[in-house]
């Protein structure tokens, strides 16, 4: 139950007061006085939020004694009475009483009601005011050393040694240039085949960046229309076109000070590649449907898996927008031309999945990391954590067995037997040659498929024991690898 506010009323006229009195009390608490004095005394003992004050009194001004009340409770909320003819030395005091009003002689009930009722709300607002003033000024270091250790986790997350590696990777001299380029206010793009952890170099830049301390936002170009896209990068007005139900502030609004990430930057119409150079040339935005353009200034770092300089070449990507994108290009290697980074990436998507899943992993058998590391990966990275995740929900042991990845994993065929590949793509080689190579392949995956066990996979292949023992022996297969 919400506690009634408290109204002091002080009128040295008997009947007048005891109107008064009747007419608040249905509604607040009411305390009465004859004079200044015993106001002031009421005051010392009992809380107050509303002062209801006659003008005429004997011993002092109602004015005088609002500034008296003023200076020792300066948060009550103070309402005088008067008479017509005290009306201009009412006014000439309101700043030194800090009079909330004034109500002529003679008053009306409902009058008297409202204003009383709009002084007790003002005195609450005033209380909550303060309270969230002083709550704000005891959050405030609170929340700055909450941000600042927000935006250090995410520097360490996202910092370039974090990008998993090898020693000899060839991605070590693309994070090499992109740790050069990071502190340079510049705009980069990243190329490279979908999955090969773009969005990933580009949250490193930002965070190794100067900018930091500001937002890092990312939009997939090529997943809208133009429409859809222009609303989300440069905001829209309400009622600019169907859907449009309130004002939104765009991305690069959002953004301001800090850096967007423009995915699949090469899917993006003509028409709409002329206003993103517009926002690069000018550094300034306007929302749809509004007439006014916003200065902001945002880092742009664009990717795409398109081959930027064969779309401008046959016209589908202006040539003044990709210098303006390309100011320093990196070109970020399929998984497949670092297999030596595969099995130091498994090990990281397998705790990822771990966390996904909900269960424990010891790791990989040696010649589950033999699969992963043969297979060409044309999904590259996320694909190998697809696969790493399916293989995880299907485990029932410690260690994750090659059985389970999936028989495009299991069929890939050892990297030093390219050559055989190209037989089998009809390069060079005799159908012999191919149907050995092809074989060998099958024995290999049905063989890992069963966990080595001979008798299973003779049957399925329709192969006696002696029979696959010989054409094992004949491949190299003939022992576990």
């Amino acid at each position: 139950m919400v506690a009634q506010s408290m109204v002091l009323v002080i009128d040295d006229e008997v009947r007048s007061q005891e109107s008064l009195r009747r007419t608040l009390e249905e509604e607040f608490g009411v305390l009465t006085a004859s004079s200044a004095a015993e106001g002031l005394a009421i005051m010392e003992r009992e809380f107050v939020q509303v002062v209801l004050c006659d003008q005429r009194m004997p011993e002092t001004s109602g004015v005088e004694f609002l500034q008296q009340v003023r200076e020792r409770w300066p948060d009550s909320v103070r309402i005088i009475i008067s008479g017509y003819t005290e009306t201009e030395d009412i006014i000439a005091g309101i700043n030194e009483a800090g009079i909330y009003q004034y109500i002529l002689k003679p008053w009306h009930p409902d009058t008297l009601l409202l204003t009383v009722r709009a002084a007790a709300q003002l005195y609450d607002l005033q209380q909550q005011t303060q309270r969230l003033h002083l709550e704000l000024r005891t959050a405030e270091p609170v929340l700055r050393q909450r941000v600042a250790s927000k935006q250090e986790t995410l520097r360490n997350h996202f910092e370039f040694s974090r990008i998993t590696r090898a020693a000899a990777s060839p991605l070590n001299g693309v994070v090499d240039q992109a740790l050069r380029v990071a502190g340079c206010d510049i705009s980069v793009h990243i190329s490279g085949e979908s999955g090969t952890g773009k969005e990933l170099l580009g949250r490193a830049i930002h965070f190794s960046s100067p900018r930091a301390g500001h937002a890092f936002v990312i939009e997939n170009c090529g997943a809208m229309s133009d429409t859809l896209l222009e609303s989300e990068l440069f905001g829209h007005k309400r009622g600019s076109f169907t859907g449009a139900f309130e004002d939104r502030i765009g991305l690069f609004e959002q953004a301001d000070g800090g850096t967007i990430f423009l995915d699949e930057i090469g899917d993006t119409s003509p028409a709409f590649q002329v206003k993103l150079l517009r926002v690069l040339q000018e550094g300034e935005i306007r929302a749809v449907g509004s007439s006014r353009t916003r200065q902001v200034d945002v880092r742009i770092i664009s990717a795409t898996n398109r081959n930027l300089e064969d779309e401008v070449r046959h016209g589908r990507f202006r040539e003044d927008l990709y210098y303006r994108l390309t100011q320093f290009v990196l070109p970020v290697p399929a998984l497949r031309e670092r297999r030596m980074d595969i099995p130091l990436i498994a090990f990281d998507l397998l705790a990822l999945a771990c966390s996904i899943v909900g269960r424990d992993s010891a790791g990989f058998t040696p010649e589950a990391i033999d699969c992963l590391t043969r297979y060409h990966w044309p999904g590259n990275v996320r694909e190998l954590h697809n696969e790493i995740l399916r293989a995880l929900t299907l485990s029932e042991d410690p260690h994750i067995g090659a059985h389970l990845f999936s028989a495009r994993v299991l069929q890939a065929a050892p990297v030093e037997d390219a050559s055989e590949m190209s037989v089998l793509a009809g390069l060079d080689g005799s159908l012999k040659d191919r149907m050995e190579a092809l074989e060998a392949r099958v024995l290999r995956e049905t063989l890992i498929r069963h966990r080595w066990n001979k008798t299973r996979a003779a049957s399925e292949l329709g192969l006696s024991r002696v029979g696959l023992r010989s054409k094992l022996s004949r491949y190299g297969l003939d022992r576990k690898e």
